[in-house]
């Protein structure tokens, strides 16, 4: 009978890089075709992507990736590994970047001397993996690494995300996310680092009417 340990970690930007790539395409290119409605991108546009596109994407500076892999056992076979959850985290993110419209209700943020700011983004688990509390525990890694790795003693990490999102939403609770506010389609994709995806007139409803919800967590450096 085979068995199933999973194992969550920040993505390296310097050791094994071509191999992390060819895993995270692997993962990405499933989700966006089992779960399109989860991404702002589409299985058409990353598809196409090269091995240098991948590379590149792990690499950006102002981003971080975690995942969760699933290392199956089977008696008689060599152990098989396969990424099977993701989260980003972008920043850090200056006071400029973060603010938003006064209608949103978000507080205003601090000086950048006295925070830091990341956003939080892209929490995904292939279907037949959830249920299990990997999304929780790959939050939880990045909120790890922050604490262990910067420098700053005080951290504000934001998320946004869609009410109807109830099960994302309680996870996010049981973090301690708390909502401060409300967020419209085109500041979801400028926050998240995806402004490119936006129309050139993004008055449209879809884009400017505030029904994301904006939440946020304060953690300390360890």
């Amino acid at each position: 009978m085979a068995t199933t340990d999973y194992s969550f970690f920040h993505i390296s930007k310097t050791t094994s890089i071509k191999e992390s790539a060819k895993l995270y395409r692997n993962l990405r290119l499933k989700a966006l075709q089992t779960s399109p409605e989860s991404f702002s991108s589409t299985y058409e546009i990353e598809s196409a992507f090269t091995e240098a596109d991948w590379i590149k994407r792990l690499l950006e500076e102002d981003r971080e990736n975690f995942v969760c892999a699933a290392t199956s056992h089977e008696a008689g076979s060599n152990p098989s590994v396969e990424w099977v959850g993701q989260l980003t985290i972008r920043g850090p993110v200056s006071g400029t970047d973060y603010l938003l419209p006064e209608a949103s209700g978000q507080p205003v943020p601090g000086l950048d001397e006295d925070e830091e700011r990341w956003q939080m983004l892209s929490l995904f688990n292939l279907s037949e993996h959830r249920g299990k509390g990997l999304g929780q525990k790959l939050c939880q890694e990045a909120l790890r690494h922050l604490q262990q790795t910067r420098k700053s003693p005080n951290i504000l990490v934001r998320l946004m995300v869609k009410p109807q999102n109830t099960v994302t939403v309680h996870l996010y609770e049981k973090l301690g996310f708390v909502t401060v506010g409300k967020c419209t389609l085109a500041e979801a994709l400028v926050a998240n680092g995806d402004s490119h995806l936006l129309p050139e007139d993004t008055s449209n409803p879809k884009y400017s009417t505030r029904t994301g919800l904006i939440m946020t967590l304060r953690v300390c450096r360890i």
